[in-house]
């Protein structure tokens, strides 16, 4: 008797559109590029690295003009849409393609709230019963004032909605409190959620004490793959001081999370919470992440984030299996269960951020970028705030410029040749960390 399998085999996407201009979109075009089944993959609006990956290509199509896209998608036959930042997930970028038929990793707009509004989260969170600080709402200044009087000591202030990384200060002092809430109320931050009024509006939060660290779910809304626990560095200067940055580097897996404090994250954070969105009618399809905060008192969620986190994304891509492409389809269309397990590497990932002069203040622009770090299987180039000159060379464009990645079997080694390769390419003005993994390094640089 033949015994058919009422499963069948998990698609691949022939052709994949990545929306998004980052570090992390390079790194996600780079990684589904080389998924086998995978044809062609396409970066809308890409960078000045974008074309320098093998199988990519570009398309000059900002990430908010959801007609411009979706059109492209019928055009090139898309079969698999990856929305890399928030912003356009917030605006329904998702949503959009979705009623035109395309499959689409990434939230509708309803979904992306968990990271385009802080209070919004807050309230998901403690209906979930996630561990999370305590927090208070407030729709003016007044009202933000007279909650941080009532409670007498410094408090976390959190422009309530997307601020491109900024908007949340963590205070020392009422006195920086009280600066921060006037920040937010003078309109600094584009603070309003989609959908919702445009005044300023913030959460204070208990301020939490402990490492930080990042945990990464794929999820079709029911099912998930958990990704190896990663931790970033926000310091712009060494030994995790000056202003705060998108990230200066990161590494995986973290060594504060082993497989039971996993599964505690799965059990407490990750399933919770996608059953309070399921809960609220919300199809969640894309990737959840948690920024974890690990107290005296237990994990403690700091936020939830509606995508691939920057620079984490580019140290755990070369980590991610030949599945990755079948994998994100399946969270897409609702298969999860259906997709083949995804293979993780178990070696470790060292990433170094270089950035331009300035950063993260004002920066220049348009210096070129020199040197390539060869075909090296274990190091890879990540472009991020860089783009094609019309005379043909790949200058700054941005901020955090480029993402030197590398691999190896421990730590050290990793770190040694991730800085290895960042002394191979360069551009005036360079400024990076050299302590980037201290937590995980034995052989560390003297710092003067």
């Amino acid at each position: 008797m033949t015994v058919t399998d009422p499963s069948p085999p998990s698609p691949v996407p022939a052709r994949i559109l990545v929306v998004g201009g980052g570090g992390r979109e390079n790194a996600l075009g780079w990684a589904l590029a080389r998924c086998p089944g995978v044809e062609q993959v396409l970066v809308a609006p890409g960078n000045g690295g974008t074309t320098a990956l093998a199988g990519c290509g570009q398309l000059a199509i900002a990430e908010s003009d959801h007609g411009a896209l979706a059109a492209a998608c019928r055009a090139h036959a898309i079969d698999l849409v990856v929305v890399g930042p928030e912003a356009p997930l917030a605006a329904g970028l998702a949503d959009r393609l979705r009623s035109e038929g395309l499959a689409v990793f990434g939230p509708g707009a309803d979904g992306a709230l968990l990271e385009a509004s802080k209070r919004w989260a807050k309230d998901l969170m403690q209906e979930a019963g996630v561990p999370t600080a305590g927090y208070w709402a407030a729709t003016d200044r007044q009202q933000a004032l007279d909650a941080l009087e009532r409670h007498g000591r410094p408090l976390v202030v959190k422009a309530d909605g997307l601020a491109a990384g900024k908007g949340v200060t963590v205070a020392d002092s009422l006195e920086q409190c009280r600066e921060a809430i006037e920040e937010v109320f003078a309109g600094r931050f584009q603070s309003a959620a989609p959908g919702e009024a445009a005044a300023p509006s913030l959460v204070l939060e208990e301020r939490l004490h402990g490492p930080e660290v990042s945990v990464f779910a794929l999820t079709d809304g029911r099912s998930m793959v958990l990704l190896p626990p990663a931790q970033d560095h926000k310091r712009i200067g060494e030994g995790d001081t000056g202003p705060n940055t998108g990230g200066m580097g990161a590494y995986a897996p973290a060594r504060l999370l082993d497989a039971a404090g996993m599964e505690q994250v799965r059990q407490r954070v990750l399933e919770p919470i996608l059953a309070a969105l399921r809960a609220r009618g919300i199809d969640y399809r894309g990737v959840i992440f948690a920024g974890l905060m690990l107290t005296e008192e237990g994990l403690r969620v700091i936020e939830f984030n509606c995508r691939f986190g920057d620079p984490e994304c580019e140290t755990l891509m070369p980590l991610l299996g030949p599945e990755l492409a079948q994998v994100l389809l399946a969270c897409a269309t609702g298969r999860l269960e259906q997709a083949p397990p995804l293979t993780i590497e178990p070696r470790c990932s060292a990433c170094v951020i270089a950035a331009a002069a300035g950063y993260p203040g004002e920066v220049r622009r348009g210096d070129p970028i020199d040197g390539d770090l060869g075909d090296d299987p274990d190091l890879q180039l990540f472009h991020a705030g860089s783009r094609r000159s019309e005379a043909g060379p790949v200058v700054t464009a941005g901020g955090r410029v480029l993402a030197v990645v590398a691999q190896a079997d421990d730590f050290d080694t990793a770190f040694e040749r991730a800085y290895d390769g960042l002394g191979r390419v360069g551009f005036e003005g360079m400024v990076y960390r050299r302590d980037i993994g201290h937590q995980v390094r034995t052989r560390r640089p003297a710092l003067p």
